[in-house]
């Protein structure tokens, strides 16, 4: 066993450590020196703990490598440290969060001047958050005594290891009175307005990034933890700050006071989706509130709609006006100018803001006409997707919602007398049924020409079952039916016939059957169905097809039968190996191993498989030869083998009997090792069945046709009846105080083939298997 051997192996450290001029940079080429250090080898950790190795462990995440250092290895050693010093050691982390010294020195990273070096900035975030996260008390006290914390924050945002960190300080941080303070800080030091400050055209597009997504996740972060945290009685104060109007209104002031700057303007509708992010609702057909919430828990600040609203003319001139753009040229043509991420993200906020479902804000997008004009794009840009599906959301929240309250009819009880304002002039000036209809006709049109199918007709045809959706059960159903019915006849003819042809043929084409239930006639697997193929069915080719099922049936039959008594004489075979084992006891000789049985010469009997638990069983074992159990039968070599192939030809005597032949399975009976069963010959059902095995048996036999195929005719009814309905064969095997009946029975009615065995000691084997239970 593996503790008789000693695989402990000393490491190479431990000599190394006893050396007395030992050096920190001999100790970090070891190859195990992580290993070691988290495994906390007392003389490493020892020997780490020493001040000028702490201090020089610190000075390498924290101060650029000789530019004389191969470039290979020249972050080697500063990456060593950050590992050994993240290694979450409890003695490393208290004295790097204890000695001060070593804090001022990782803290002076900071003060170095940007851009900062990427590597050294994520050593020293890394570093950093893992001393927030054990020690957080000690680091944030540290760090609110430094005034220039903050400034020097947002001075490096730009580097990315610098915004995690930040973000590490509002998430980490686990003692929520402590949380509290560290949030109530950064709020004071205005953290939020300096990052809103960072988001202008004059910085550069790091700092748009980090900084869009430093507010962005602050703001869900800020309400995750207002979820979690039930029953909190302070609010999160930069929440509080970000939702602010005037705050919103710095942000759009940025933008648009200012030159066009896409990155500047992308990175503010950014922070505004985050603002109008709610726990959305599905807008399949109909729009729904999650279970247990109401609408007001999920509705958005008034106060961010107020400061948006004035500033929809402006994003809506985005729409008319990017910032230019190159000419872009495609595998379609060319994009001139393209739809730039600018426009796809005003169309992605014009999407948040229906979904607001306030009735200032639909009101100024009406008279603005935004949604002509994202229509129009969306006929426009044909390959472009991704606008595709923002304009399906905008169609479809507009045709699920019900109609938005306003200032002089809050009340909901007469909901059933107002109208969607949105539907109305999505149906009227945009003219959506009309733009619907064109765009199927034209792309129809191309395709017959040889053209490709627009890039849009997915999203339309789902846009279109909308409408149809909602008209017939949405809670605008009413109001949509009667601006079709405001339609010009011909449109509405027109619409009418589109919906019951070319939608409901594309609906149809789209639907995938996903069971199949048509019924299986064949009793094999790769049955081809003949009835449901499309040729055409006269009587001669139905003949072809019946005298195929039939062969296909007849030689599936014979297979299935064969492989029927190939199983259980398998089962017989283990029963008895089972009963060895049994009766084994404590005798040392291998009982699984293949014995020849001898029986005495009174009493020459083949012991019941079925029934080997008798303890007067007098089965001698004297030689261990290994054989095949289906070898073919042969007298003076396996007087077992020779019984099974015995009971189970008089078994197959039914199949000449039936119509069906046994020569193939015989005739490759020397090759396959099966026994030979060529000699068999149709028998009358009055004569008995011979067994070809040369034991001799007590055998009662009583046989008739499995089919009644080949029977004669009986003048008998009862006769007739039997040879019509089922026929058996019972076989008695004695073997000294073992008796034993083997019966096959074969009912033609029920297609059913019964194997029976009962011995003397109450074990009773049955098999009953349909013949076509292999195939279906």
């Amino acid at each position: 066993m593996f503790w008789k051997f000693d695989l402990h192996t000393t490491s190479h450290i431990d000599t190394l450590l006893e050396k007395e001029d030992v050096t920190l940079t001999e100790v970090m080429d070891e190859d195990d020196v992580l290993q070691e250090c988290k495994a906390q080898n007392h003389k490493l950790v020892d020997f780490l703990l020493r001040p000028q190795c702490m201090e020089d462990l610190v000075t390498f995440i924290t101060q650029e490598p000789s530019t004389d250092v191969e470039e290979k290895v020249k972050y080697k050693y500063p990456n060593i440290s950050c590992e050994l010093l993240t290694s979450d050691v409890s003695q490393i982390n208290d004295r790097l969060g204890e000695d001060e010294k070593l804090l001022m020195k990782l803290y002076g990273f900071l003060q170095n001047e940007p851009p900062l070096n990427p590597l050294l900035a994520s050593f020293f975030s890394k570093v950093l958050s893992i001393l927030i996260g054990r020690k957080p008390e000690q680091i944030v006290d540290f760090l609110r005594k430094r005034e220039d914390f903050v400034d020097l924050m947002i001075k490096h945002i730009g580097t990315s290891a610098i915004m995690d960190l930040l973000l590490r300080m509002l998430t980490c941080i686990e003692p929520q009175q402590l949380r509290q303070d560290v949030l109530n800080w950064l709020n004071e030091e205005k953290v939020i307005q300096r990052l809103v400050d960072m988001v202008q055209p004059s910085q550069d597009e790091d700092r748009h990034s980090n900084a869009s997504q430093s507010l962005c996740e602050i703001i869900r972060l800020s309400r995750d933890q207002m979820f979690q945290v039930q029953g909190c009685s302070e609010p999160d104060p930069l929440l509080a700050t970000l939702e602010k109007q005037e705050t919103v209104e710095q942000l759009l002031s940025n933008i648009f006071d200012k030159e066009k700057n896409e990155s500047a303007i992308v990175s503010v509708i950014q922070i505004l989706l985050t603002l109008f992010e709610t726990r959305r609702p599905a807008f399949e057909g109909h729009m729904e509130c999650p279970p247990g919430m109401s609408h007001p828990s999920f509705s958005v600040n008034h106060s961010i709609l107020e400061a948006v609203r004035p500033r929809l003319k402006d994003f809506h001139q985005l729409l008319l006006e990017p910032p230019k753009r190159n000419v872009m040229k495609t595998t379609w043509g060319v994009l001139d100018p393209p739809v730039g991420n600018t426009r796809l993200n005003v169309v992605r906020l014009v999407a948040s803001l229906l979904q607001s479902n306030t009735h200032s804000i639909n009101t100024e997008l009406i008279n603005l006409n935004t949604l002509g004009v994202i229509l129009d794009m969306y006929f426009k840009y044909i390959w472009n997707n991704f606008l595709h599906i923002q304009v399906e959301i905008c169609t479809a929240m507009i045709l699920a919602m019900p109609p938005a309250p306003t200032d002089t009819q809050p009340d909901t009880d007469q909901e059933h007398a107002r109208e969607s304002i949105l539907i109305k002039h999505l149906f009227q000036k945009c003219q959506f049924i009309q733009r619907i209809m064109d765009a199927w006709s034209s792309n129809e049109k191309e395709q017959v020409e040889g053209g490709r199918r627009r890039g849009y007709m997915g999203h339309l045809t789902r846009i279109a079952n909308s409408i149809v959706h909602n008209c017939d059960k949405g809670p605008n159903g009413p109001q949509i039916q009667q601006l079709i019915s405001e339609l010009p006849a011909e449109d509405i003819e027109k619409w009418e016939a589109f919906i019951s042809g070319q939608l409901a043929d594309t609906n149809k084409r789209n639907t995938v059957d996903l069971v199949n239930t048509h019924h299986i006639h064949s009793p094999s697997d790769d049955e081809v169905d003949f009835k449901d193929s499309g040729f055409h069915q006269d009587s001669s080719l139905q003949q072809a097809f019946s005298d195929y099922q039939m062969q296909q049936m007849t030689s599936n039959f014979i297979e299935q039968f064969v492989l029927i008594l190939h199983d259980w004489i398998c089962c017989l075979n283990i029963t008895e190996k089972i009963q060895q084992f049994e009766d084994a006891g404590s005798d040392e000789e291998d009982i699984w191993d293949e014995k020849d049985v001898t029986f005495a010469p009174e009493a020459q009997r083949r012991p019941s498989s079925g029934s080997t638990d008798s303890e007067e069983s007098t089965d001698s074992e004297e030689e261990d030869v290994k054989r095949d159990p289906f070898e073919a039968s042969n007298p003076s070599t396996d007087d077992r083998m020779e019984v099974d192939a015995g009971w189970c030809a008089r078994a197959l005597q039914v199949l000449p009997e039936a119509g069906w032949s046994a020569s193939p399975a015989s005739a490759s009976n020397s090759e396959t090792g099966w026994a030979d069963f060529s000699n068999f010959t149709p028998v009358s059902p009055k004569d008995p069945l011979r067994c070809n095995s040369p034991v001799a048996m007590e055998t009662s036999i009583e046989t008739m046709d499995p089919l009644g195929v080949n029977a004669p005719m009986q003048p008998e009814a009862e006769e007739e009846k039997a040879c019509c309905e089922q026929r058996s064969i019972t076989e008695t095997v004695i073997n000294g105080s073992m008796k034993e009946t083997v019966s096959l029975t074969v009912d033609a009615k029920t297609e059913t083939a019964v194997f029976k065995s009962s011995g003397q000691q109450n074990t009773t084997q049955a098999c009953k298997t349909s013949f076509y239970s292999r195939s279906g």
